[in-house]
């Protein structure tokens, strides 16, 4: 076994692999970039190598300084997490060249697996099954739409090199043929080093089912059964759950068995993961193909761990260090159920737009989890699971991923899962910049979720005019009133007690008028009870003014909210959902009718920059005229590119920026007249 391995890798990925690798009794080195240079994996690592500026390209992916800190430090493997340099074969290669081991699979695996043309060809010669399309080299736009006619719409077009959702384009007609395909290319240059683009069939009612494969070096290959990843924004992951509701025992089997006869056909070894759309249209589950190849760990790796009970990092060390696995396909059982939810640094209320910044406040469900090396372990506390990389008063940074952490939770089944994921979810607070923790409970109390009845086009379909926040039922407003005029009298009692005031002590306000979106409830507060509207609300808590989270007790059932005091009233934050709660004395409620109301001024002049980022580029100039919808400017946030469009026709006053700037939010790029 290894003495020493070094993480190629940041944030939360280097953590879980440290911790591992700490049980495992194998010291670690890390390696990090200037942006991360307080970063919790750089503490956890026994030993820690400096290796360039923030950029990744500057840093993460430069394989020279990787093997110069191996070297450094006596590393004698290298573990590349997922993203980076995970699926380089070059520098699979170039460790191998130094006697250093790469924890993953062989170089032959990775590069047949890396090209998504090849790998289609070689998994139809293994009997796989693969969606129609094209696999040879698209020559332009002109060949694209000819390709496109031919296939039928709706077609996917990918770069041949893309993965993390990065390079992909929907392509319903012509049109979006004609202005995607060049942006794919541009998105596969940019992130992968590589322009080549192919187009396939786009399956409808799809269902993203993902296999789990393990091997080691002797010829043994395993699948540890599925897990559904079909709810995603923008091609990009949000829910994951293992196993699928979709997926029965016959559909299981026929799925393993195929992907590993296609990871036997490529002589792979360690943990990689066959991803299949499977078409949600067909009943009988026979209609499943061939997507892509991770040949590294996955993002949503925590559920399979929690439902099968094997730890897949442990087993990739071993695997690298040419141990035989020590299970066989018959003792891969199933066992409850596992969802995890990504929570991600965007902001779902501006239409999910990447937010950087300081994490003013973090401070997760349950503690981060630690590998104790107990089976049900992998499930966390209690069934709860924090699996993370940053903490408070950190940044995340607009070099990276948007992801802040990923909650894991276990059930005995799927509703007891994902209770346990609203729950959780409601007392996860994170302050200081946009994040998606509503936006995944809002899914989790879905109840098309609840069904099961999931498309990859769950959240474009379910949240077409984007998110407002979880649709909050009457039973939860009243209980919210009474929470409201509760805390508002705890904040009156302790403003009586100020010292120094004139007159008396007077007793706070008991009487409360609560406005909770529009409607507004009488509250009144006795020494025995709380009601609302004259009835009585089964409510108990402890609250101290200035408390951010209180612990309520509904009915007998726990409740979570998050509290955030203002001049008027509160900001109320629980299952999926924030309210603004405005709480006047009842002698006073009447007045407000009196109050003007601020207009916002109108912004729908000028074009804003929703988020940092850079200008990638910039259509129009001072003097053009422009329509409403017209694509103005190009901005790339977190490795993703965003079109701004105008918002109304008009002529370019103004410009304020150009192409290559890097931009603040709300920074004005140009203004119309």
């Amino acid at each position: 076994m290894f003495k020493k391995i070094l993480i190629a890798n940041r944030g939360e990925i280097a953590c879980r692999v440290i911790k591992t690798a700490r049980r495992m009794g194998i010291q670690t080195v890390a390696v990090y970039s200037d942006a991360d240079a307080r970063a919790p994996f750089v503490a956890m690592a026994d030993e820690a190598v400096h290796i360039g500026p923030a950029p990744a390209a500057q840093s993460y992916l430069i394989a020279d300084k990787i093997i110069a800190a191996c070297k450094q430090t006596g590393a004698e493997a290298v573990h590349p997490g997922y993203g980076f340099l995970s699926e380089r074969t070059s520098f699979a290669e170039a460790l191998a060249a130094e006697g250093i081991e790469f924890i993953g699979p062989p170089v032959g695996a990775i590069a047949a697996m890396g090209d998504k043309i090849e790998s289609k060809k070689l998994a139809k010669a293994a009997g796989v099954n693969v969606v129609p399309g094209f696999v040879g080299e698209i020559e332009d736009t002109e060949h694209a739409v000819r390709i496109s006619d031919e296939i039928g719409y709706p077609v996917m077009m990918k770069a041949s090199a893309g993965g993390g959702g990065k390079g992909m384009r929907l392509a319903y007609n012509e049109k979006d043929v004609r202005e995607g395909f060049e942006a794919v290319k541009r998105e596969g240059l940019n992130s992968f080093g590589d322009d080549r683009v192919f187009i396939e069939k786009f399956i409808l009612n799809p269902r993203h089912i993902e296999i789990q494969i393990l091997g080691d070096k002797h010829g043994n290959i395993l699948y540890l059964n599925e897990r559904e990843c079909s709810i995603q924004r923008r091609h990009q992951k949000v829910v994951e759950e293992a196993p699928s509701p979709f997926v029965t025992p016959k559909m299981r089997k026929a799925m393993g068995e195929q992907c590993v006869a296609l990871s036997r056909a490529v002589g792979y070894y360690s943990a990689g993961t066959v991803e299949l759309i499977v078409s949600g249209a067909d009943p009988t589950g026979e209609s499943f193909y061939f997507l892509e190849m991770n040949t590294r760990l996955q993002v949503e790796h925590p559920v399979t761990e929690a439902i099968t009970g094997v730890d897949l990092v442990e087993q990739m060390i071993r695997v690298a260090a040419g141990e035989k696995l020590s299970l066989t396909q018959d003792d891969v059982k199933i066992d409850g159920w596992a969802i995890e939810n990504r929570v991600y640094a965007e902001d779902p209320y501006r239409g999910f737009l990447p937010s950087t910044g300081r994490l003013i406040r973090y401070n997760p469900p349950v503690a981060g989890w630690t590998d104790d090396g107990a089976e049900n372990g992998r499930r966390g506390v209690d069934g709860v699971r924090v699996d993370d990389g940053v903490y408070e008063g950190g940044e995340v940074s607009m070099f990276y991923d948007p992801m802040i952490a990923k909650l894991v939770t276990w059930g005995k089944t799927r509703d007891e899962a994902a209770d346990k994921q609203i729950a959780a979810l409601d007392a996860f607070e994170i302050e200081g910049l946009g994040h998606n923790i509503d936006f995944v409970s809002a899914i989790m109390q879905h109840p098309r979720f609840r069904s099961g009845e999931l498309t990859t086009g769950f959240i474009a379909e379910e949240y077409p005019e984007g998110f407002t926040g979880a649709a909050t039922g009457d039973d939860l407003k009243r209980t919210l009133a009474a929470l409201a005029g509760f805390l508002a009298t705890a904040r009156a009692d302790r403003a009586r007690q100020v010292d120094q005031q004139l007159g008396d002590d007077l007793d706070p306000p008991a009487q409360w008028a609560v406005k909770i979106d529009g409607t507004t409830y009488a509250v009144e507060l006795t020494e025995d009870d709380v009601t609302v509207d004259g009835e009585v609300v089964d409510i108990a808590l402890e609250y101290t003014p200035g408390q951010r989270l209180v612990a309520c007790e509904v009915a007998g059932e726990p409740l979570t909210v998050k509290v955030e005091p203002f001049r008027a009233g509160f900001k109320l934050t629980t299952r999926g959902a924030i309210h603004q709660v405005q709480v006047l004395p009842a002698s006073v409620a009447h007045l407000v009718g009196h109050m003007i109301e601020k207009v916002p001024p109108d912004l729908s002049k000028f074009l804003i920059c929703p988020m940092p980022g850079l200008l990638v580029a910039l259509h129009v100039k001072e003097g053009d005229t422009v329509e409403a919808g017209q694509p103005l400017a190009v901005v790339e946030a977190m490795k993703m590119e965003n079109i701004l469009r105008a918002e109304k026709s008009g002529t370019v006053k103004t410009v304020n920026a150009k192409a290559g700037e890097s931009l603040a939010v709300d920074a004005i790029i140009l203004e119309m007249e």
